[in-house]
């Protein structure tokens, strides 16, 4: 029987709908332009009967593109609210990358902004029947829909019956064979993920309440979140473990048209931010900037960061940076719709390394190679099993096979649970490098730089980064009578890989790569022997 919360709402409409008694707050808030709930809701609205004036009904999807607006989280209500599946789209895609997605969620609508538009515009005449919506477009495009036309077209929500298994959204995750995979979250699983934030941001609210020595946090009346959304909304760490549960608690979400440190403090400071939803390098720059003690940041609960690990002593120096907040972060994966674990204030400065305890909803067990159970403090893959696990993935049956067996989902990473149920990751069993918060697959990039023709053999893996966690790094084996250049194959990726996804260390070689007895090559050894001042 999974485990759920008694009194949950029962879908992602539900939730929205329940923001009706904020109407007055503020809600969303990018640069100039605020949104109050009740704005927020009547904009959704209009955008949900649009939507369904293009014979667009529950069960179908629209493709959302572009960066963090306020349209997106806009759009998203407004669709989910009519059983509409949101196919939230990698936004760094290039034209290759986006027109596989939409070949393979076969979204009725694609909601962009200009400089998605301009990735799509080549493929365009593959998706004929495809509507396109334009927002913030500098200028009208034919046979493109302007955004102020969804904005203006009226109307209460419509009402539709929405069940908890169906399709929320579709986020895709980098692909192990060369193409994302596009991972299935339900109502349901987004629900628990909102239910579990929740929950686990009180019992830390109360841990530091312990610390001030101010009265217990009464759930009922809790004080409300303001937090700056700094990561992509077409991840789960921004969306769903930031946004929708903020959402549900009537808290303020502030958007910024690009990262930027000195920026972040001056808005900490002006509209009292809470936390910051953002990569531990993010937390890095803000307590190292300049003229970090020139703003008032006594405002901030909770530093730290989701998305990638975060480093041991980065969780001492928030710790001694900030005047009322402690450190914080969560460990999680799109494939269980948001947190695994979360782990803030005291107990955090006791385990820097650990992500913390599992969610109320998850269960949590770590398996040998062969797949039996580990007693605590053995090492092992980790698995969890709950209702917050995804459906599976689109249109891969097989994949999904593997991944979830029996209802426990294989998350690849390798680690040990201690006696008190503290959940520490070791190492990584998927192959792949966690930059910045994006996971990349190295097959994939592996397949793209296979492409070019000088290239007889090569290996992608992880470079340790302080700002980032890890850097693309490709060992290549130059054929025979070629002769290429590390920018020659960085124009190449260009071509077939997002920005992020490029190598940026790239060793170049006559000899073949080192290889095991099953001719795999040897990634740690050359991670571990190739010096990065070397690479072109």
């Amino acid at each position: 029987m999974l485990k759920t919360f008694a009194m949950a709402p029962a879908s992602l409409r539900d939730v929205w709908l329940m923001t009706a008694g904020f109407a007055e707050r503020d809600y969303l808030l990018y640069e100039d332009a605020r949104w109050t709930y009740a704005q927020a809701m009547a904009e959704t609205a209009s955008i949900a009967n649009w939507v369904m004036a293009q014979g667009v009904t529950r069960g179908d999807r629209v493709a959302i593109s572009m960066r963090n607006f306020p349209e997106w989280m806009l759009c998203y209500w407004a669709l989910t609210s009519i059983g509409v599946g949101v196919v939230g789209m990698n936004a760094w895609w290039v034209t290759d990358e986006m027109a596989y997605g939409l070949e393979d969620s076969t979204p009725k609508l694609l909601i962009c902004d200009q400089e998605r538009l301009n990735t799509f515009m080549p493929v365009r005449d593959q998706f004929p029947d495809m509507k396109i919506v334009g927002v913030r477009l500098p200028a009208p495009v034919e046979g493109v829909v302007d955004y102020a036309e969804l904005r203006a077209h009226g109307g209460d929500m419509p009402d539709v019956a929405v069940d908890p298994d169906d399709d929320a959204c579709i986020f895709y995750t980098s692909g192990t064979t060369g193409r994302p995979k596009g991972a299935q979250l339900t109502h349901r699983g987004c629900v628990l993920n909102i239910m579990n934030v929740v929950f686990m941001n009180l019992c830390a609210s109360t841990a530091l309440a312990r610390v001030h020595g101010t009265p217990p946090i009464d759930p009922a009346n809790a004080p409300v979140t303001v937090t700056l959304v700094t990561t992509p909304l077409f991840h789960v760490t921004a969306n769903n473990c930031v946004v929708q549960p903020a959402t549900l608690t009537g808290g303020k979400i502030i958007h910024m048209y690009k990262w930027d440190a000195g920026e972040a403090l001056k808005l900490i400071e002006q509209e009292k931010i809470t936390g910051i939803s953002g990569v531990p390098v993010m937390s890095r720059e803000i307590i190292a900037h300049p003229d970090f003690d020139k703003y008032d940041t006594s405002s901030l609960t909770a530093l730290g960061g989701g998305g990638a690990q975060l480093q041991p002593d980065l969780v001492g120096k928030i710790d001694k940076a900030l005047e009322n907040g402690k450190p914080a972060t969560g460990y999680g994966m799109t494939e269980t719709c948001g947190i695994i674990s979360a782990v803030a204030n005291d107990y955090f400065i006791d385990r820097p390394e650990s992500v913390g305890p599992p969610v109320p909803t998850l269960d949590v067990k770590c398996i040998d190679a062969d797949g039996n159970d580990l007693p605590h403090g053995e090492l092992g893959e980790l698995c969890v099993k709950g209702g917050n696990v995804i459906k599976g993935y689109l249109n891969r049956a097989e994949a999904t096979e593997e991944s979830i067996q029996d209802g426990w989902l294989r998350t690849g990473d390798i680690a040990r649970i201690d006696d008190e149920g503290f959940i520490f990751i070791v190492d990584r069993a998927k192959d792949m490098v966690l930059r910045g918060g994006e996971n990349i697959y190295c097959a994939e990039v592996e397949s793209a730089i296979f492409k070019h023709d000088a290239v007889a053999e090569c290996t992608v893996f992880g470079v340790a980064d302080d700002r980032l966690g890890e850097e693309v790094g490709v060992a290549i084996v130059v054929a025979d009578g070629a002769s290429v250049t590390a920018d020659d194959i960085r124009d190449h990726c260009a071509n077939l890989l997002a920005k992020f996804k490029i190598p940026r260390y790239i060793w170049l070689r006559r000899e073949s790569l080192p290889r095991n007895a099953s001719g795999k090559f040897l990634k740690r050894e050359l991670r571990d022997t190739l010096d990065p001042a070397d690479a072109a």
